[in-house]
């Protein structure tokens, strides 16, 4: 058998994910991330998903968003066009400000989440010099 330098690269590459997991995820929701005066505004799509379907969680100034979608109702015998993005993903994000964990607010409407961050009010305190 020749030489098939693709075969090879294909091989090495199913061996690493068998070792290490699949390299590229099933999809990733496209996400805005606005930084406003006393807030952060983040903007997921996830069209196709209920509220059960995501899940949040905040640790160490880090928000992290998973959720799954779902692959075909059937046992297709061919795909035709296959576009629309399915499995597991995960996104994390980490705050450059303070922000106040446990005020966090999330809203989930015709496939849009819009989660609300809101930054710690800083204070500033004077130091006297002697």
């Amino acid at each position: 058998m020749p030489w098939d330098p693709v075969r090879d690269l294909l091989t090495m590459q199913g061996r690493l994910e068998s070792l290490f997991g699949q390299a590229t995820p099933g999809w990733v929701p496209p996400v805005d991330l606005v930084e406003c005066r006393n807030r952060y505004v983040l903007t997921v799509e996830l069209p196709g998903l209920a509220r059960e379907d995501v899940t949040l969680e905040f640790g160490d100034q880090v928000l992290t968003i998973r959720g799954a979608r779902p692959g075909e109702t059937c046992e297709p015998e061919r795909y035709q066009q296959l576009e629309r993005g399915q499995g597991q993903f995960s996104r994390a994000f980490r705050f450059a400000a303070a922000v106040d964990a446990t005020a966090v607010v999330a809203d989930m409407r015709d496939g849009i989440l819009t989660i609300t961050v809101p930054k710690v009010a800083t204070t500033v305190h004077h130091i006297e010099v002697s």
